[in-house]
Parts: C-alpha cells; structure tokens; sequence
C-alpha cells in the first residue's frame, strides 16, 4: 500500500490598511472669478450650490481652503480636472494634492 500524504498549507496572515487619504487644496489668486471657483466645485468637487460658494469666500478671505479629502488617485484626478478646466477657460486657478 503507497503510504498517503497529506498536504498542510499554512495560512499567510495579510495585513490590510486603508488607504493613505489626502487633501485637496484650492488657492486664491486675483485672476479667477468666484463663478468660476463655485462653478469647479459644484462640477467637480460635487458640492452643493450654498457650501461651495461658503468655500470661495473662505478661499477668497484664507488665500487657500481644503475642499476635499479623498485616496490618492481620486484627489490627482480631480486637481487635474479642475486645473484642466481653469486653463481652458484662461484662469489661473491652483490647486494641490497633500497627504492628509
């Protein structure tokens, strides 16, 4: 009789961490209209009409504001698109992409 093995396999622990989250932060200038501002954060940043024209002011008073939080792709993606936009309509805007 062929002696029978028995196969064992051992568990490898992975350890899963959230991912790394950071801020989206846009910046004032004295160029960019403050449509323009509230109009890229409706659009974009999917804010309301009220909370992203108290964003524009507070932009407008700080000289910066953060106006998301989000993982690393989502938040280039948007300071891309945001900046896309702000060049295709002549403005200035900036916007940054920090770890939280």
């Amino acid at each position: 009789m062929p002696k029978e093995q028995s196969v064992i396999k051992e568990r490898q622990r992975i350890d899963l961490n959230e991912p790394r989250r950071y801020k989206v932060i846009i910046y004032n200038d004295d160029f960019t209209s403050m449509e323009f501002v509230v109009h890229v954060l409706v659009t974009v940043f999917m804010k309301s009409q009220p909370e992203a024209e108290t964003l524009m002011l507070t932009v407008h008073h700080s000289d910066k504001a953060v106006v998301g939080i989000y993982t690393y792709d989502i938040a280039m993606s948007k300071v891309q698109k945001a900046t896309r936009m702000a060049r295709d309509a002549g403005f200035p805007l900036r916007l940054t992409c920090e770890p939280e």
